[in-house]
Formats: C-alpha cells, structure tokens, sequence
C-alpha cells in the first residue's frame, strides 16, 4: 500500500494532537511517584474508564478477532466475551475494596493482607515476574502485531518497525506518567474507534462482499451465529462451555483478572473516590464488549470472502515476510481498500490504540518495578525525584526487552493462550482472598508455582509432539492449582489477628467470610450488600450481552431478535442504572 502525503499529514497532526497533554502535564506527573503512577489519586470516573477501554484497544486485539472469526466463526469471541463475568464481578465487588486499601499499586496488597517473610516474598517475586515478565511478553504481543501492520501497509521490516515505535512509546511514558498516560488515552481512544469503523465501512463495500446484506447471505449461517454450532461438540466446548464455566473465574489475565488487578486496578486506585471506581470500572466494561467489537468482527468476516485462503493474501502482498503470515494478517490486509486520506487516518488510529496500550503497560510494569521491587528492597529512603528517574530509565528498558520478545513471537492468538495458560487456576483465589481471612501467603505462593509448572510440563509436552486439547489442559492445570493452594491453606498457620484486623478495617469487605475478625476487633459489620452486588453483576452482564447482541442482530438484518435483544437491553439497563444510583449513594465520595 502507498501512502499519499495527506495520509502522512493526518497521521503526523493525530500524532501530535496526542502527544500534547503528555507535555502539558509532564511537570505535574513527575512531581512524585504518586502522580507519576496514581495521578494523586485524583481521576473522575469517565478519564479511568476510558483510560482502561484505550489501554485494552490495541493494534493485536482487531487481529485477535479477526484470527477467531476467520477460524471458527463470531462465536470464537467467547474466548474473550466470557471475560465480561470477571469484569463486572470487579465493578461490583472489588472496585470499593481495591479504591479503600489507598495503595500506590496492587502489589502493596500482599504486605497489607499479609505478615512475616513470605508476604515480603510474594510482593517481591510477582514485581519481577509480572513487572517484567509477563508484562513484556504482553507488549511483545502487541508489538507483532504493529509489525505485522507496518509489513503490509508500509512494507517496513521488523527491525524498522520495533526502532520506530520504541521511541515513540518512551517519549509518551516516560514524560508525563499516568496523567499523560489517561489524557492521551481519551483523545486515543476517540481515533481509534473512528479508523475501526471506517475500516468496517469500506471493508463492506467491496464487490465480494456486497455491502450487510451480501455479507449475511454469501457466509456460512454457522459463521454468523453467536453461539457455536452444537452439533461439533469439540468446539462448542472449547470457545462456549470452558470459558463460560472454568475460564471466566480461573485465569488471571491482564484486563480480566479476576478481583480486579494490573492496571485494571491502577486506574481504580487513581480514582478520586469510590464512586468514581466504581462508576469508571462499570464504563470500561461496557465499551470494552459492547462498544468495540463490532467494527472488528465485521471486518474479519469481509475477509474470509476476500481473502478465502492465506495464500490469497501472500498473492496480494508478495513482499509480506513468510514467517509473519497468518489468519490474523487478514486485518491489516483488509485496509487496502482505504482511500487516500481515511487511509491515513486508520493508520493514526492503529498508532493511538497501540501506544495507548505500550505506554500503559510500560508505567504499570515500571511502577512494580521500582515501587514493590527497587524502592522496597534495593534503595529504600531516596528523594520522589530519583525514583521519578529510575521509572523513566525502567521505561526505557522495559520496551528494548518487549521488542526482543516481540521476534521470537508468531501470533496474538497465540500469545493469548500462552499467557492464559500460565495465570490458570489462580482465579480462585484472588476472588477469595478479599472475603476470606484464613487465605495467606503460602496460598499466594502455592497458586502461583503450582500453576506455572503445570503450564510448563504441558508445554513442554506440547514441544516433545505429546500435547493435549487446549481445554483438558486448562480444566487440569485449575484442578492442580486449586487444590495446590487450598491445602497449603489448611497446612500453614494463618495471618496473625493484627494483620487481619488492619486489613479489616481499611478496606471493610462484607460478607461472614470476615466475621471472627469483626468480633474480635469489635467494629460493626461492613455496609456492602453482597446480595446487592450479586444483583449488579446479573444486571450489568445482561446488559452488555443484550446491547451486543442485539447490535449483531441489526447488522444481520434479523429483526425479531434485535427486537427482543433491545427489549432486554432496556429493561436491564433501566434496573442496573437504579441499582448503581443505590451503590453511588452508599460509596465514599473520597
């Protein structure tokens, strides 16, 4: 593809429009590490929601689907769709808790749940393994596939690509920290939506297509259905049954953890008050499943008509790298088709929904590294500045070691089982641990090992020619893993009463999962309803699959059900917005 100076100009303005507010607030984020990584706790809820759906709105996640839809259908988006269970479990339950506890970073959780060696442990370790690890390979993913868009639309090589896009994301979050980080998302977000749908819209008009209603009629109906095809059970339990029954609750992945986390909870924790997490986190997830996935879904069925076979699209794009071609190619493939112009604006869209998210993840996997790791046990006692310059060399470091991930990587899809494989089974136990005392530290460490080695024995069997259905895996790496941490539970002491009781009364968690420790420490039970929460979490996933749905259903041309999705969608919506008022009300407005 060639792009006109016009395109260049859009992208360069779009550029720069973004960049502004990470220059106009690089004063006020470096001031110290809490605005450098909490905003001083000063976000309204419609910045962190926003911030949290940018983050998520990447340049791998439009390949992501496309690869699901091209394989098995709409329905393959259950692997993703069924992490709105998680999200609202966190809106509901978790998002006070997490706002109460006024930490810097999620990771200061464990020395205030916990006590002794083995909390320090588990801050350590996970600032290490998550800040860098498993943070890196996160980028690295979202890395390929900003490669494998510049391949196609730029004809640019890895190493160009990587160079390039380095110092961009530096730049961004290394100047202002989470300030500049929210701000930017926001105006990223906005173009990153309007070149998704552009590309929607053109990637329809094409002749093998025929607009909607060529779409529906030239696909498989068994493409099109939300739901797999029943009779090949295989499949229906792999992209339905697994993530709606073990996978939603079990795994920990970054965006979906469940109990909230990453930098899912590092925007709760830059809420101005619990009103505001909550309120932001609700808002997240409603334009995180309802709001974006259209626009991507609909290209990624345009493409199994234009591009039938991957080969079709090395015929188109012959200068395409071998080793990069794969189903999730189709995407970028399907942006030839843009006009001079609204070329450049997808283009400027993909850049603001890649560095949204590279710029995010560069200041939360900084803030573990030098907050729970360099400042807690390296160089305690120095001055906000210098730790303010050591995050922004960390920053620096953190994408040279994602870029050499990033070629070692073939796929998102991929990438997205990989790092679901490695969090499985430790669900569990952070939707626990917040409403019941008993869980401590030797739990933590128990999940976390026993997981991994699982992950890894089947991994390695996977390399030897031995492996197993990504679902039996899953179902025995959480079997192995619960059981792991629930006996080491039984098997170790429990955390002292005083510890229990700090805990206790700065986050206040309801339910009886607490009440040994509200007798002892004599405070009166805690004001949040469970029940009501329960309610909350119904009404608010009803809501989010009826206004999906029910968009699908228009865009099909199928009246009846987008007739009754709407009538769903109202009535829940109208009983959820009552019940978040009643939340509101009850919630701290500091």
């Amino acid at each position: 593809m060639q792009l006109v100076t016009l395109d260049w100009i859009i992208i360069a303005v779009s550029l720069g429009i973004a960049f502004l507010p990470a220059l106009l607030l690089a004063r006020r984020g470096g001031s110290d590490t809490a605005q450098f990584f909490a905003s001083g706790r000063a976000a309204p809820w419609w910045l962190i929601g926003v911030s949290m759906v940018a983050t998520t709105f990447s340049t791998d996640t439009p390949n992501l689907v496309t690869n699901l839809v091209r394989e098995n259908g709409v329905a393959a988006n259950w692997v993703w769709w069924a992490f709105l269970l998680t999200g609202m479990l966190t809106v509901f339950f978790y998002a006070k808790l997490w706002r109460r506890s006024g930490m810097l970073t999620d990771l200061e959780f464990y020395e205030l749940r916990y006590a002794g060696k083995a909390a320090t442990v588990v801050r350590g370790f996970r600032a290490v393994y998550l800040g860098l690890f498993f943070n890196c390979v996160i980028m690295a993913s979202v890395n390929l596939a900003a490669v494998k868009i510049a391949n196609i639309l730029l004809g640019w090589p890895v190493g160009q690509t990587l160079l390039v896009l380095a110092v961009i994301n530096v730049l961004f979050a290394a100047t202002a920290g989470l300030w500049g980080v929210m701000v930017t998302d926001m105006i990223q977000f906005g173009i990153a939506l309007i070149g998704a749908t552009a590309a929607a819209y053109y990637a329809l008009q094409q002749p093998e297509v025929g607009g909607l209603a060529g779409l529906v009629t030239r696909l498989d109906p068994k493409t099109l259905n939300f739901l797999p095809d029943f009779g090949d059970w295989g499949l229906t339990l792999t992209v339905l049954v697994i993530p709606l029954t073990v996978q939603w609750w079990s795994v920990w992945y970054p965006g979906s953890e469940p109990g909230g986390g990453s930098y899912v909870a590092q925007r709760i924790l830059a809420a101005r008050s619990e009103r505001d997490a909550l309120a932001g986190t609700l808002l997240f997830n409603l334009a995180h499943y309802a709001v974006r996935s259209w626009p991507w879904i609909l290209v990624g069925l345009a493409s199994i008509l234009v591009y039938p076979t991957l080969d079709d699209i090395a015929q188109v794009f012959p200068h395409v790298d071998r080793r990069l071609l794969g189903h999730d190619m189709a995407y970028p493939a399907m942006l030839r088709f843009l006009p001079a112009g609204v070329l450049g604006l997808m283009v400027a869209s993909l850049l603001a929904g890649y560095v949204s998210t590279l710029t995010t993840q560069l200041n939360w996997g900084t803030s573990y590294l030098v907050n729970d790791c360099y400042r807690r046990f390296l160089k305690p006692g120095r001055s906000e500045r210098h730790y303010v310059a050591v995050s922004r060399l960390t920053t620096a470091l953190l994408m040279v070691v994602a870029a050499l991930i990033t070629l070692v990587l073939d796929s998102a899809k991929g990438t997205f089982e990989l790092l679901m494989s490695i969090g499985a089974g430790t669900g569990l136990l952070y939707l626990l641990r917040w409403f019941w005392w008993r869980i401590n530290a030797w739990s933590e460490i128990a999940a976390m090992v026993s997981s991994f080695l699982v992950s890894l024995a089947f991994f390695a069997a996977a390399k030897a020619g031995h492996g197993v259905a990504s679902h039996i895996g899953l179902i025995t790496t959480v079997l192995v893993t619960t059981l792991a941490w629930v006996v080491t539970t039984y098997l170790t002491r429990p955390v002292d009463d005083a510890t229990l009781e700090r805990f206790y009364r700065t986050t206040r968690p309801g339910g009886p999962g607490w009440a040994r420790i509200r007798a002892r420490a004599g405070v009166p039970a805690a004001t949040d309803s469970l029940p009501q929460a329960l309610l909350g979490w119904v009404l608010g996933c009803l809501t989010v699959y009826a206004a999906l749905f029910g968009t699908g259903s228009a865009l099909y041309g199928r009246t009846g059900p987008a007739l009754f999705w709407g009538a769903v969608l109202l009535v829940s919506g109208a009983l959820l917005i009552r019940l978040v008022s009643r939340f509101w009300a009850g919630s701290s407005a500091r």
